[in-house]
């Protein structure tokens, strides 16, 4: 991304900032161990490691969150200590969460410029001008929609470049990028890093935390590898081989993970199997046009296409969760009610939501109480909660699954974000399900903490549980599934099944699905 002489500059100019020596703690655990981290200006500085490696708690370090325990701060060479997050942006430290950090309701333009809005000369907001600087801005982050709209009518990718657009424009000399491209699709991806070329040739510095090596690869100068709360490794990216930045960040091989608690099995014949699952024609509403998918015993099938392609709708159907004008969905041979997620529920259906905030944990309550919320029923005694059972079974998926917690009466909002996914799975596990709904399983956790799960699922398929996994990531679905369906503006583009489950088959059915009549 940098010509020579840009990576002199960035390599010989001083750090706009710095962290020195921090240490930060927990109850039961060092989230930072002594951690140094510089940053120049006009770097793209990839900061990575497995979840609770400590890359969140150095941002939020950082940015006015937490204040170290040890150690200090430094900006443009003097210490500082941030006690809100406010202060930081005032010095022109700019965040973009993962999560969108806006305000739903309020118009695009009012988001952009929250907290900053022109007035006329009578104090009172210049809406005519707010409105036309919001317009004028988004044309550069590919956004061409009314700006006087609610920001909740954008796509989540839209959303995330208005969050983008924002933190640019408050004049930062420092942008903390926290898995940017998480909701974007490849157009919005190739946006950003448009605006990462503009932000480095205006000298402005980027932490850039993300899990998918091609775009580190691709827009970073350096980086910095933590592990366990401390730094093991930080430098130039471009000569660091990939394999040993993997390492590096898991302190062991790749293969060894995919490995580790697996039993050799034959190949399974899925085709000679009744499918367990089986949906028909679902239709509803401009999202599901005639889908029809199945999954069989032991079987992986993964659901591939461009976001908006009714992946999620496909699985949220399936369980009930999405309204549907027609199509059936069958368990073993037996139709379920439309629309009941408890009649799915009973029927052995799991679904583990794509977005594990809204759908998912339940931040102010515990480890354990997240895991046993679905199966309390079955941990009951006459309508009172056997506790023996229910930390049997929490010891049991904690361990499985190597959730890394102080406790199992530890939030389960102070996890990282691959923990809590963790703890997700487990919750649903615990339910005994016969067909568990995987969406975007990975999606915003490591490389270390990605392979275990992937691990988990061939586990599970093993074990008889019939598998739908929803991805993004081509490289997860030819890795892990058995037959691939492809769907396309809402209907089935294309399925693949042996040899023929191919990058370049998948790209050709989501490009060509729908032309010839399928």
């Amino acid at each position: 991304m940098t010509s020579t002489a840009d990576e002199d500059v960035v390599t010989t100019s001083a750090p706009v900032l710095e962290v020195a020596g921090v240490t930060k703690r927990f109850p039961g655990t060092v989230a930072l161990d002594d951690v140094s981290f510089s940053l120049r200006r006009g770097e793209v500085h990839a900061l990575v490691g497995e979840n609770g490696a400590g890359k969140s708690t150095l941002i939020k370090v950082l940015t006015g969150v937490y204040r170290p325990d040890e150690g200090e701060i430094r900006h443009l060479g003097a210490p500082v200590g941030f006690r809100r997050p406010i202060d930081a942006q005032r010095a022109g430290i700019s965040t973009i969460y993962q999560e969108v950090n806006l305000v739903p309701l309020m118009s695009i333009a009012s988001n952009v410029f929250l907290g900053r809005e022109p007035r006329t000369r009578a104090g009172l907001v210049d809406w005519a001008k707010l409105n036309a600087d919001a317009r004028e801005l988004l044309k550069g982050y590919g956004i061409e929609a009314d700006v006087r709209r609610p920001l909740h009518t954008l796509g989540v990718g839209a959303q995330q470049m208005v969050a983008l657009a924002r933190a640019v424009s408050t004049d930062a000399g420092v942008v903390v990028m926290d898995e940017p491209t998480s909701s974007l699709e490849p157009r919005e991806v190739d946006t950003l890093f448009e605006v990462l070329a503009r932000l480095h040739a205006e000298g402005i510095a980027v932490i850039y935390v993300s899990h998918r090596l091609d775009e580190l690869y691709r827009v970073c100068d350096s980086v910095t590898v933590l592990r366990d709360g401390k730094v093991v490794h930080s430098g130039p990216l471009k000569p660091l081989p990939r394999i040993e930045l993997v390492s590096m960040m898991l302190g062991r091989e790749i293969r060894q993970i995919r490995a580790e608690g697996v039993t050799a099995f034959g190949e399974e014949h899925h085709a000679e199997r009744e499918p367990l699952l089986r949906a028909e024609n679902l239709s509803g509403g401009h999202k599901l046009h005639d889908v029809s998918v199945s999954v069989r015993p032991g079987e992986v099938v993964g659901l591939a296409g461009l976001l908006g392609s009714g992946r999620s709708e496909t699985a949220r159907a399936l369980v009930g969760a999405f309204p549907l004008d027609g199509g059936t969905v069958l368990v073993a041979g037996k139709p379920l009610k439309r629309g009941r997620i408890a009649a799915a529920m009973r029927a052995g259906i799991a679904l583990l939501a794509e977005d594990r905030k809204a759908d998912g944990i339940i931040p102010n309550l515990s480890v354990r109480e997240n895991i046993v919320l679905a199966a309390l029923p079955s941990l009951s005694t006459l309508g009172f909660v056997n506790r023996a059972k229910q930390d049997r079974v929490v010891k049991t998926f904690m361990d499985r699954l190597r959730i890394k917690a102080a406790s199992p009466e530890q939030k389960v909002s102070e996890l990282s974000g691959g923990n809590q996914q963790k703890v997700l799975l487990a919750r649903w596990l615990a339910t005994g399900p016969k067909i568990l709904l995987l969406d975007e399983p990975t999606r915003g956790i490591d490389v270390g903490a990605k392979a275990e799960v992937q691990a988990l699922i061939d586990e599970l398929a093993r074990e008889g549980l019939a598998v739908l996994l929803i991805s993004s990531e081509l490289e997860e679905l030819l890795d892990g599934a058995d037959r691939v369906v492809v769907l396309r503006d809402g209907s089935v583009a294309g399925e693949l099944t042996g040899e023929a489950i191919t990058e370049d088959n998948v790209l050709a059915a989501i490009a060509a699905g729908g032309d010839d009549g399928h």
